[in-house]
């Protein structure tokens, strides 16, 4: 088996990613809630929202409010997603740790999601490292290449493709790379294969793997991304989220649910897993009516499982 990372990180985008496909809007004050709950429970990665128009998402309406307050917490990394440039400069006028920038590898996914296509984007991303650079701000850049292994509307994606945009989104300016499984269609073999040429090309700067779990397989491929070097995963809580272009997907990888494989494997991801299963309990409330995912908060921590000697990893 191959050596697996002793510290893994665990990126909450269900403020962003979850949230969008809802038709709920979350209070802000819920909002600020779930950061802060996440916060003591041990989460330091947060995406935090998106600087999109509030006329075509206004559940993301608030996230200057949110970044503004995530930014008041100490050690937490609070990104953004901006799909233009002018969602860049919101996102540096914010002060924002990081902007992730999304480009689909398929053709037809980026003009379906972004009226953009996929080279058009990394011209868009190299525009957004020159404003980045000339503002002074330090912002980080992660280009983030979904549709790494499918699309539900071009069928298959060339693992070529995904590796020759990836390279021109860091030849662009992107800090940091990372790649997603946005429609749910890796096994643990592709994703293997995938990120162990990923990690070939990008080395420390290939900064993260985000999976659906649209098929059950969510799980089985953040191992299978570890066993590629792989130390850091997206998430959302109760599992929401999904893809518009994905029909009948179930949503990401349940931050409870993947925070607990890692803690049982002993890696540590500095998480309090009782406090994150009560923040979990209580967005349910707050998302009734909802379609929730995950199983540890149905089933409960084992009992021979014991939360602090995972927390340390020993």
């Amino acid at each position: 088996m191959s050596q697996l990372p002793q510290r893994v990180a665990v990126r909450e985008v269900g403020l962003r990613d979850g949230l969008q496909s809802i038709a709920v809007v979350l209070p802000t004050e819920r909002k600020i809630e779930w950061i802060r709950r996440e916060y003591e429970a041990g989460v330091r990665e947060i995406e935090v929202g998106s600087f999109v128009p509030a006329r075509l998402l206004p559940q993301l309406a608030d996230t200057a409010e949110l970044l503004a307050y995530a930014r008041t917490l100490p050690g937490l990394s609070a990104s953004v997603l901006v799909p233009n440039y002018k969602g860049a400069e919101r996102a540096i006028e914010g002060g924002a740790d990081l902007m992730i920038v999304p480009l689909s590898a398929s053709h037809a996914h980026s003009l379906a999601n972004l009226r953009k296509t996929p080279d058009e984007v990394v011209a868009e991303v190299a525009k957004i490292r020159a404003a980045r650079d000339a503002a002074g701000a330090k912002t980080l850049i992660e280009g983030g290449v979904g549709t790494a292994f499918g699309c539900t509307l071009q069928g298959e994606v060339r693992v070529e493709e995904v590796l020759r945009l990836m390279q021109a989104l860091l030849d662009a300016g992107a800090d940091r790379v990372s790649l997603a499984d946005t429609v749910g269609y890796a096994d643990p073999r592709m994703v293997r294969e995938l990120f162990g040429k990923a990690v070939e090309i990008a080395g420390e700067r290939l900064w993260c793997g985000h999976f659906h779990d649209t098929r059950g397989m969510a799980l089985a491929n953040v191992y299978a991304a570890l066993e590629a070097g792989v130390n850091r995963f997206d998430a959302s809580l109760a599992g929401i989220g999904g893809c518009p272009h994905a029909p009948g997907a179930s949503g990401n990888a349940a931050t409870e649910d993947l925070a607990y494989m890692l803690a049982s494997m002993r890696l540590d991801t500095g998480i309090d897993l009782p406090a994150l299963l009560a923040l979990r309990a209580d967005v349910a409330g707050w998302l009734e009516g909802q379609s929730l995912h995950g199983t540890l908060w149905r089933a409960g921590l084992p009992q021979t499982f014991d939360t602090h000697q995972a927390a340390r990893a020993a």
